[in-house]
């Protein structure tokens, strides 16, 4: 359901979806697109209202995207692009070769190169993913090892996978998800997000004791926590 409010002189326009849930929760993403997950039941005024509350921050927000100049699946996938890993900008550079079957991917100190069989769109962005997924794996495996010590636990499955609202993930048996996004994402703040769902092996909320435990291994995590949320949503293909 789309709806619209006035906050100022601006028109907010946004979509409503009901969700079986307690509370409002209002998304903003790239190319000004505001999403509103609501409680079954609640009226459009009351959605409304809401959202006007918000109005301040969502006007911030979009004006954030446009200055990074973010555009989701914009990438092209063509020599000269900019791709994200572990914060860092490389060159992508792509390598015709039609003598192997499928796209070998190598990491210089400054450049992506894509050996392929093909330039095709396709093949060159699956090639990248699965690239992603098998870096995000390593790292994760690697950082885990190195906070274990530190947290004190033992965590039980830990799985890279497709998530696309959240960054990570710990079940009530001790597994852990991660998105394989994290990859792209400062060591910084990809260390934070590791630690973030570690804790919750402790702590299975966010209560004080919970942020408490976090701060004690990463003591500016809000730092790391404010850079996921003004610009996590870079960390895309």
């Amino acid at each position: 359901m789309k709806l619209e409010t006035k906050y100022d002189n601006t028109t907010i326009a946004f979509e409503v979806r009901y969700r079986n849930r307690k509370t409002i929760v209002i998304r903003i993403e790239p190319l000004e697109k505001i999403l509103v997950d609501s409680p079954v039941g609640l009226s459009e005024n009351y959605i409304k209202e809401k959202v006007k509350s918000k109005g301040k921050w969502i006007i911030k927000k979009l004006l954030a995207f446009k200055e990074t100049g973010y555009l989701p699946s914009g990438k092209e996938f063509k020599d000269g692009e900019n791709f994200l890993y572990l914060g860092k900008n490389y060159l992508f550079n792509v390598i015709l070769d039609t003598s192997i079957v499928r796209p070998e991917i190598r990491l210089s100190e400054d450049k992506i190169s894509v050996i392929s069989p093909s330039k095709d769109y396709a093949t060159l962005r699956t090639a990248m993913e699965k690239w992603y997924k098998k870096e995000a794996e390593k790292n994760v495996l690697k950082r885990i090892e190195y906070y274990k010590s530190q947290l004190r636990v033992n965590p039980g499955e830990i799985k890279i996978k497709e998530q696309k609202r959240r960054w990570g993930s710990c079940t009530s048996k001790g597994s852990i998800y991660f998105n394989w996004r994290i990859i792209m994402a400062p060591i910084a703040v990809f260390d934070y997000i590791l630690v973030h769902e570690m804790s919750h092996l402790i702590h299975a909320n966010h209560s004080p004791r919970f942020w408490k435990l976090v701060e004690s291994i990463i003591p500016n995590y809000k730092d790391r926590k404010k850079w996921l949320k003004d610009y996590g949503v870079r960390l895309e293909l």
